[in-house]
């Protein structure tokens, strides 16, 4: 996907496409003696979100790596089908034997340090519940979440692994660790990305690392809405790539068209791990420019975006 999105700021030659982006930097290196400690502090703070109702699991999330919550429809999981399942859909298996503390799981995979947590209540203040309803592609979305009786954390902390990891390669783990627990017997939903996701949906976007593709759909949302003024469309899960989120604003188009156009924005962006600038411009060939913008967001008020002018 997104091989034939062309050109960012008139960067062609030829046919051929010039990238202006910028490669990640490198993170810090994986402490084995701090690693553990630093997982419970996650889950600590992210208990802590739950108690308050604030905005610190979002938080924790673009400072410590990838974070989702597996909704849960009876307060119980199976530890052991887990691991089995990560084992038998994903070849992975842990580096040691898990260590269990509160119905939290915290282990390690080639260097990497995850969690796996049990939390036995709903998530609060009707969070998800508000987040299902930006899913058009699922009908029972909202009712799902709204029975809902527990959840599970998954988390993948960014600021401890090895160097040969890239913000990619956490995110592919992430997106595996939480396909497994999709396998549970009481899970009902994937929130993640300002969205509830169905689980067998979530699974076969997943499923596309198998083919060699990025896991874009279950990394990026593309909310949309519609009104006098045109179709409209953002992202939500381009921060935690170290990219700014991105919106079409009032295109004068069919909806499935605007979709289209993003998903390309968005593969075009992951896949060459470019960034996008204000000024710039974007196209389809040499002679189909999009201009972008850069300011404060429309969809998302609380952070600046990129607008795409379609």
């Amino acid at each position: 996907m997104g091989k034939w999105l062309l050109g960012v700021s008139g960067g062609y030659e030829g046919e051929e496409l010039t990238p202006c982006g910028h490669t990640f930097s490198e993170m810090e290196l994986y402490n084995e003696a701090t690693a553990v400690d630093d997982a419970e502090a996650v889950v600590k703070n992210i208990k802590e979100y739950w108690k308050n109702q604030g905005n610190q699991a979002e938080e924790e999330n673009k400072k410590s790596g990838f974070l989702g919550f597996v909704l849960l429809s009876e307060n119980n999981w199976d530890k052991d089908r887990f691991f089995r399942d990560l084992k038998e859909e994903w070849d992975i298996s842990v580096d040691e034997v898990p260590k269990a503390k509160d119905q939290i799981t915290v282990f390690s995979i080639d260097g990497v340090m995850a969690t796996v947590g049990l939390i036995p209540q709903p998530i609060p203040d009707d969070e998800a519940v508000e987040c299902a309803k930006t899913n058009y592609m699922w009908n029972e979305a909202v009712d799902t979440a709204k029975a809902h009786k527990a959840h599970l954390i998954v988390a993948v902390l960014g600021g401890n692994y090895k160097n040969d990891k890239s913000a990619y390669d956490l995110g592919k783990l992430h997106v595996k660790l939480v396909s497994a627990c999709c396998r549970q017997a009481f899970a009902t939903g994937v929130y993640a990305n300002g969205t509830v996701y169905e689980p067998k949906i979530y699974r076969s976007f997943a499923d596309m690392m198998n083919e060699g593709n990025l896991p874009l759909f279950n990394w990026v949302w593309i909310g949309m809405y519609e009104d006098k003024n045109g179709v409209s469309c953002y992202t939500i899960g381009m921060e935690v790539f170290g990219k700014n989120e991105m919106e079409v604003l009032n295109a004068k188009t069919k909806r499935s068209e605007v979709y289209n156009f993003m998903v390309n924005m968005i593969a075009y962006v992951l896949e060459n791990d470019v960034t996008l600038k204000n000024g710039e411009t974007i196209g389809f060939s040499p002679t189909d420019k999009h201009a972008i913008t850069f300011g404060k967001g429309v969809a998302m008020t609380d952070i600046n975006t990129l607008k795409i002018k379609y």
